[in-house]
């Protein structure tokens, strides 16, 4: 199901991916600093979350800005959360590269404020890019050390843009309940030498649906 979201004086694109049962659960998704919604990651990802019974919204918004990306992603937040045609009980955060980094930074912001309910259920990281390439001295990690909701890595043993020590480090530092779950000897865009990208995606998917199970009571489809 296509929809805009309003978002100031544009509209966000975005699509819903919808269960055949009503869900009660929801994950909404966003993309890396290049492409868009249909990046194909997303859309596995997406088709794989409805076809197991959560709702998943998937947004494009194009600005560099990761200020600007996380106020576009509250806004994605906030339509949800008033839909009338889908009532969740909550929904879970979820980005690919610099689309993490804003849901991790509406995290944050989410939970300082005052009337923080439970509506937001977790967080998932997928190719976080905790530092630049070959910049490992500057660690994008003040959100990840604030966050109290539960975190799931999904990275790439091999990415350029997450060094395997230095997330563990991180991780290892977050008081949140988090996990790794690291693809071995895959890049910052999820790519393996001899593996197809579907046997990747078929891994990333299931590896993100067991631990939506393990954090709300999802029925096992």
């Amino acid at each position: 199901v296509k929809v805009k979201i309003p978002f100031g004086n544009k509209y966000l694109d975005a699509i819903f991916s919808v269960p055949e049962k009503k869900p009660m659960y929801g994950v909404i998704l966003t993309h890396g600093a290049g492409g868009d919604m249909n990046f194909p990651h997303l859309v596995s990802l997406a088709a794989y979350l409805a076809s197991h019974g959560v709702l998943c919204l998937r947004f494009t918004c194009k600005g560099l800005n990761v200020a600007y990306r996380t106020k576009a992603f509250k806004t994605v937040v906030e339509y949800l959360k008033l839909s009338d045609d889908y009532k969740l009980s909550g929904v879970f955060l979820a980005g690919r590269s610099m689309g993490s980094r804003a849901a991790a930074s509406l995290v944050c912001q989410l939970s300082q404020d005052d009337g923080d309910d439970d509506f937001i259920q977790g967080l998932v990281c997928l190719s976080y890019p905790l530092h630049r390439p070959k910049l490992q001295s500057k660690l994008r990690d003040e959100d990840l050390l604030l966050i109290r909701c539960p975190v799931l890595f999904v990275s790439g043993s091999a990415d350029e843009m997450c060094e395997k020590q230095l997330l563990e480090a991180v991780v290892s530092k977050m008081k949140a309940p988090k996990k790794i779950h690291w693809i071995d000897k895959a890049n910052h865009g999820m790519a393996v030498k001899g593996r197809t990208t579907d046997d990747v995606m078929e891994e990333i998917n299931a590896q993100v649906f067991s631990w939506l199970r393990e954090n709300v009571q999802l029925e096992h489809k």
